[in-house]
Parts: C-alpha cells; structure tokens; sequence
C-alpha cells in the first residue's frame, strides 16, 4: 500500500496503548493508510518494535512512551501537538486496564483506583486536552474502545465493568456537546479478540478461536474518515466469516 496515497494520507493520529494488541494493530493499518501516527505507551521497547514495523513499510510514527495517569503529561503532549502540527485529525484512544475478576466486594481499592484511573480518568484528561485540536481539524475523530461489559450484568467483572459504563457515558457526553463543531466521538466495541487482556480474563481459551487485533482495527478506518459524519454511535466489530 502507498502511504502517501492512502485513505488517511497527510491526517495526524495519536494512538494509545500502541505497544501490543489492537492498539499497536491500529497504529500499523493507520500508518500504511498514510496517517502520521504518535504513538503511546508505557514501554519503551514495545513502541520500538511497532515503530520499526511502521518504518520498514514506509510510514511514519512519534514515539510517545509514558504512564496516562501521569496527567500533566498528556496535557504536555497536547501542547507538543499544537506546536508541531496545529491540530489532530484523530484520536484512538486504546489503553485500559482488566483490573481484578472477583468478587467486587473484594477487590483492592488500590487496584480499584488504578483502573478507573487508566480506564476513566486518563480518557476525559485526553478529551480535555485534546479537544481544542480536534476542533483544528477539518474533521476530527475520537474513538474510544468499549466492551460488552458495560452492558451485560456478570459476576466478577466488577471494575472492569464500571469503568467501562463510566466511560461510556463520559463519551456519549462529550458527543452531545460537540454537535455544532467538525468533531465527532464515537466508541468501538472489538469483541471477542485475541488479547492480552482477552487472555487474563479467560484463560482458558483457545486464543485462535478469536478473532485477530488487525482484523478488528482494519474496522476503525472507515469510522475516523472525514466523511463518516456519524456521532455518538457505539459500533460492534464484526466477526470473521468462516
């Protein structure tokens, strides 16, 4: 694929969680799609890696290694983006945390604090930050990755739940207050996915009976084009057909 003729030629994405999984998937498929895309994670060397594979097929990655609940952080990535670009076309917002399956009355309250941190808190500090960028945009896209368990009522899924209904929430409002701008924000529901994630909470599973990071991401490409005008949507992935 040439980068430079590409569906999202010349747009400028930030990725979180781009070290591993869908998040790293998606950085891929938008960087041979010819986006510009600025990479975030905790590792280091997990960056590394999806930035070498970006730079071999020819695209183009910033590397942006840090911990989301280092709020002024992202609030200095921000900036940075402002200065170097003027805008962002499209954010991905990817990273989260499982936390504890368990009873919910059981849970650590500091592993508690720390997923709604990564899972919430990290994700209304990215819409605050980069709100004003989006706006700079000629069309600007957010997408937040949800999950079923915001919806379903299970045992055991406690955290992981409420974080996810809690974010759910936090973007459909967000959605709301940006009807009159270019913007628009939208959650992602991957499914069933071969994961990291996927494996701590179901350890079990065959992990070929699921479907591959890549194949969910490839579906975010038509959601962050500047002519899908649609807001305030929660999109399930679709499944492989056999």
């Amino acid at each position: 694929m040439n980068a430079a003729t590409g569906k999202l030629a010349g747009r400028i994405a930030v990725i979180t969680g781009a070290s591993r999984g869908i998040g790293a998937a998606t950085a891929k498929i938008f960087a041979a799609e010819g986006a510009h895309v600025i990479l975030v994670a905790r590792t280091q060397g997990g960056l590394e890696e999806i930035d070498d594979e970006i730079r071999s097929a020819g695209g183009t990655a910033s590397l942006v290694p840090m911990d989301l609940t280092d709020y002024g952080k992202i609030d200095e990535m921000g900036a940075t983006i402002f200065e170097r670009y003027g805008k962002l076309d499209i954010l991905i917002a990817s990273a989260g945390l499982l936390g504890t399956m368990g009873p919910i009355n059981h849970i650590d309250p500091k592993i508690w604090e720390q997923t709604l941190a990564v899972n919430v808190t990290a994700n209304w500090r990215l819409i605050r930050s980069f709100d004003p960028l989006l706006r700079q945009s000629d069309a600007g896209r957010a997408i937040f990755l949800t999950s079923f368990a915001a919806q379903v009522h299970r045992a055991y899924w406690g955290i992981y739940a409420t974080s996810k209904a809690a974010l759910d929430m936090m973007v459909m409002t967000y959605a709301q207050e940006i009807l009159k701008t270019n913007v628009t924000a939208n959650l992602f529901n991957p499914g069933r996915t071969r994961t990291t994630m996927r494996a701590e909470a179901y350890p079990g599973e065959d992990p070929e009976t699921v479907k591959s990071p890549e194949f969910a991401a490839r579906q975010l490409v038509e959601l962050v084009l500047p002519s899908c005008k649609l807001n305030g949507e929660i999109f399930t992935a679709e499944e492989p057909s056999d």
